[in-house]
């Protein structure tokens, strides 16, 4: 076991499978020292445990809580690429999408629930730079999708 999944199994947390793409495209790629993954979606065992609008159908917290799931599966894409999360040197930029009802403001705080789990299990790896985004609507009515790009050390 990584050093890596050991935090996650420390903080109560397990690596999935690779969430499989809904679409023409890989759920993570590596560009030399670089893996770039897709948007992953909130997805737990296949399913998304909620859907809709947040600040409507989904409450802020609810949906911090799926940023995290967002980013553990993250993290499980960049494995599928690099082999090891040991090898990541650093996390680059998370961008974040917030499915937002017309007068919700407040995806800052839903992405910090993404950013807090890669720092929680990365330490000063995990921090980064962001972007987090309001959107209409994301697929399979996902309240919030989350990429990742992070730079790993030599092989």
């Amino acid at each position: 076991m990584s050093a890596v999944e050991a935090k996650l199994a420390e903080l109560g947390l397990t690596l999935p499978q690779v969430v499989p793409p809904l679409a023409a495209y890989q759920p993570a790629v590596r560009s030399g020292v670089y893996v770039y993954t897709a948007g992953q979606l909130p997805m737990v065992e296949g399913k998304l445990p909620v859907t809709g609008k947040v600040g409507a159908e989904v409450t802020p917290e609810e949906a911090k809580d799926l940023a995290r799931v967002c980013a553990l599966n993250a993290l499980a894409a960049v494995k599928s690429v690099a082999g090891d999360l040991d090898r990541i040197a650093r996390v680059v930029k998370v961008v974040g999408f917030v499915a937002s009802a017309s007068d919700f403001t407040g995806q800052p705080a839903v992405l910090n629930g993404a950013s807090e789990l890669l720092g929680e299990v990365l330490g000063d790896k995990g921090v980064h730079a962001r972007s987090a985004v309001g959107v209409a609507v994301l697929p399979l009515d996902a309240p919030v999708e989350v990429e990742v790009q992070v730079e790993l050390t030599e092989a």
